[in-house]
């Protein structure tokens, strides 16, 4: 029988935790949350189970929560989203012993809470969406130096997630206007080049699998959804238009979570999707790969039904451990897991 074991519970946050995540070896996970600091985690090698432990606070890079982390693709950035409207770069600095990093750039312009950052893996670009309604690309120069490349004001209401594909310049964005948006760019400017439309109530997350031609995403309808691409021409006489992909949904899943689902997770090594729920839950699940890849079917494969004291905020597989997931909440704890099949 499937499950989902606990590995550890990692306290220090002074409040609400919001987001984790991982660098891109799998060695330091990295936090955020209503204390407005950051917290970078590892391995005590010295310790005799190699227990996790925080080896790092960023502080006094925002006045207000800390919504949202990432690490750039070269594990010398992270970037930090904050209800005070901005984004920091904190760089790791070259003259110590690999654990601290400095605020040395701050990215200003929304005019609401920015509620997610999230870097390309190409490492060219940022992304940053807001309460503004907006969804912003900055561009990585060779100088280090962060420009604007594009304010995209697609959205109606509220954007909650951004997400970049796994090998494109392509970034999907979440929103409480119930839809998903695809941004990629253009002849120089960034274009909305798809929205999808089959959740009833807000998006809050988005994630891909490893190709980059499926992704889920998590709603407060309590739903998950699988979209798969179809690109012109395709096989299957799925009609597009322009010469573009169509993302069609092809599979929802519901009557699962009696809550909303605030975060999902797809481990691009085994094809696992874990959810973050509001019923202090999580869950893990995976396509039945019997079934039909148009119209296929997800099976359910663990629960922690008390994961948190809480509500589960955001969920994180690692990108180098399989089965290693991180979980974070609103009692002030982040958690580690491991899934055994």
């Amino acid at each position: 029988m499937a499950r989902l074991d606990e590995v550890c519970k990692l306290p220090g946050h002074q409040g609400i935790v919001w987001n984790v995540g991982w660098n891109q070896e799998g060695t330091i996970l990295v936090s955020c949350g209503e204390d407005k600091t950051v917290r970078l985690w590892a391995r005590n090698i010295n310790s005799e189970n190699n227990l996790w432990v925080c080896h790092s606070i960023l502080s006094d890079g925002h006045q207000r929560t800390i919504r949202s982390v990432s690490f750039s693709p070269c594990n010398k950035l992270i970037a930090s989203a904050s209800f005070d409207g901005t984004c920091c770069i904190w760089e790791k600095k070259t003259n110590t012993d690999g654990n601290q990093y400095e605020c040395t750039a701050t990215l200003e312009g929304h005019e609401n809470e920015v509620k997610c950052v999230a870097w390309s893996t190409s490492g060219s670009f940022l992304a940053t969406c807001s309460r503004d309604k907006s969804v912003w690309i900055w561009e990585v120069g060779e100088d280090g130096e962060f420009e604007c490349a594009a304010v995209l004001s697609a959205h109606t209401q509220d954007v909650k997630k951004v997400c970049w594909h796994p090998h494109q310049d392509i970034v999907a964005s979440a929103s409480y206007d119930n839809t998903v948006k695809l941004f990629c760019e253009e002849d120089d400017d960034w274009v909305c080049f798809g929205t999808l439309k089959s959740h009833d109530s807000t998006v809050w997350s988005l994630a891909f699998d490893s190709s980059g031609k499926n992704m889920a995403t998590c709603s407060d309808d309590r739903t998950i959804k699988i979209w798969k691409e179809y690109l012109p021409g395709n096989e299957f006489g799925i009609a597009t238009s322009d010469n573009t992909p169509t993302w069609k949904c092809i599979c929802t899943l519901s009557g699962v979570h009696p809550r909303a689902i605030y975060d999902i997770s797809w481990c691009h090594q085994t094809g696992l999707i874990a959810t973050a729920s509001g019923d202090d839950a999580i869950r893990i699940f995976r396509i039945d790969p019997e079934s039909d890849p148009n119209a296929p079917t997800l099976e359910q494969l663990a629960t922690v039904t008390r994961a948190h004291e809480q509500d589960v905020n955001s969920v994180a597989w690692n990108p180098v451990i399989p089965g290693l997931l991180a979980s974070c909440s609103d009692d002030m704890h982040l958690k580690l897991w491991q899934y055994k099949g």
